[in-house]
């Protein structure tokens, strides 16, 4: 399984490299509708970005027929420069794994994360992208859909910027997932100064400035590692954590 939904991952290199060394646009909360096999669009008011946000939803073929059956849900968090282009692949991909008895049924939720927000609360509060999907979209989820509402009925994936937006969400609220999967996640190092950011000095700057407010006291704050280290008596033999990492990966 893992294999598969690296070579899915793979898939997108090429646009997140480009979109990187673009300046910071602004936050497009509302993206275009992807059309995919039992793929919903949906928005709802968000008080936090205080208009429209989008996402999108895949239900299993059982959620319509098994009309009391509630769902565990995966949310999936997708890499720099938006996730719009995975979510047919990733969406086919999951119900290859259902059809074949790898995964049990589930609803996997594709958040909008944006261009670069790192999946956290910026700085300068003008970007509260953790505070939507703990505080807004979760909560809209179980609400909307017939979920497992509890901690053991959620978990976490994500590429890239998503993979450290899965592991920092899930490490600093145990309380709502049992499980994350981090795939080739980035920023890797705590002073943001790894090959990728040495390699691409723009896109470094301009996520560290956009997200972090140029404060890399408030990055390292934000890093997964951080949150692990003062999580760990909470996270202890309570958690299940997958990392992916390439060979030629250079995050």
């Amino acid at each position: 399984m893992t294999k598969a939904i690296l070579k899915i991952a793979l898939f997108f290199l090429g646009s997140i490299a480009m979109a990187g060394a673009q300046p910071s646009p602004a936050p497009r909360w509302i993206t275009p509708a992807v059309t995919a096999p039992r793929v919903e669009f949906r928005t709802f008011e968000s008080a936090a970005a205080k208009e429209e946000v989008s996402f999108h939803v895949f239900a299993p073929e059982v959620y319509d027929t098994e009309k009391e059956r509630r769902f565990p849900v995966l949310y999936w968090l997708h890499g720099t420069g938006g996730g719009l282009a995975g979510i047919e692949p990733l969406s086919a991909f999951f119900v290859r794994a259902m059809k074949e008895g790898k995964i049990p049924p589930m609803l996997v939720v594709f958040p909008n994360g944006t261009a670069a927000s790192m999946w956290c609360d910026s700085k300068d509060g003008t970007l509260l992208m953790e505070t939507i999907v703990i505080k807004e979209l979760i909560p809209l989820m179980d609400a909307t859909f017939r979920t497992l509402a509890k901690r053991e009925g959620r978990i976490l994936e994500g590429f890239s910027m998503g993979g450290y937006g899965a592991a920092r969400l899930c490490f600093k609220h145990p309380q709502l997932f049992s499980a994350v999967s981090v795939l080739a996640r980035g920023p890797l190092d705590l002073d943001f100064a790894g090959p990728r950011a040495t390699g691409n000095p723009a896109e470094r700057e301009r996520i560290l400035k956009s997200t972090f407010g140029g404060d890399l006291d408030y990055y390292r704050a934000q890093h997964p590692i951080t949150i692990a280290e003062q999580q760990a008596d909470a996270l202890r033999g309570k958690m299940r954590v997958r990392i992916a990492v390439g060979l030629r990966d250079n995050t």
